[in-house]
């Protein structure tokens, strides 16, 4: 979907897409309409927060990387977002974590055995774990790892839904 009467400045060119699909909902184009408002001097700040956190009390507070190459996804990550990753943290398979703004964490670090496959999974907060799991459970999706308390960072588990690996973290 685009709406064509938008246009984008060239010095915000690099967030052109960003802007295209963040801002439709946010100044009401849409399919059917041909609004003619401009984003020109829109702060993406602004739309990206309008967009995203009107009601939304998901958050993901942890990304795990699963590779087979745990220096060269940190090397990346680092060259690419200006990140600092740790040692290897024991209680998290260990993976070498960089904390992110949000005082979320990503996590890179190599499978824990010879049948875990590569994955990215993001672990959204919750606030009950055991509720959350049973919820995913009843539609319909298996859970890989029950709750799991991890020393130093709360309690985790995965599930995977219509071979989708993700996961709930409850602090």
């Amino acid at each position: 979907m685009s709406c064509p009467s938008h246009t984008v400045s060239r010095r915000k060119a690099l967030t052109s897409a960003a802007v295209t699909l963040i801002a439709l909902p946010v100044i009401g184009c849409t399919q059917e309409s041909k609004t003619t408002e401009s984003v020109d001097e829109v702060e993406i700040d602004t739309i990206t927060h309008t967009s995203l956190h009107s009601g939304n009390t998901m958050q993901i507070y942890y990304l795990e990387v699963v590779t087979q190459d745990v220096d060269a996804a940190c090397k990346l990550h680092s060259a690419v977002h200006g990140v600092t990753f740790g040692d290897p943290d024991a209680s998290l398979g260990g993976a070498r974590v960089s904390k992110l703004k949000d005082g979320g964490m990503i996590g890179i670090r190599a499978p824990m055995h010879e049948a875990e496959k590569t994955v990215t999974r993001a672990y959204t907060l919750v606030k009950d774990i055991k509720a959350a799991v049973e919820a995913a459970s009843e539609s319909g999706a298996t859970i890989a790892v029950p709750p799991m308390q991890l020393p130093g960072h709360g309690t985790c588990a995965v599930f995977i839904q219509d071979g989708i690996e993700a996961g709930f973290w409850q602090l």
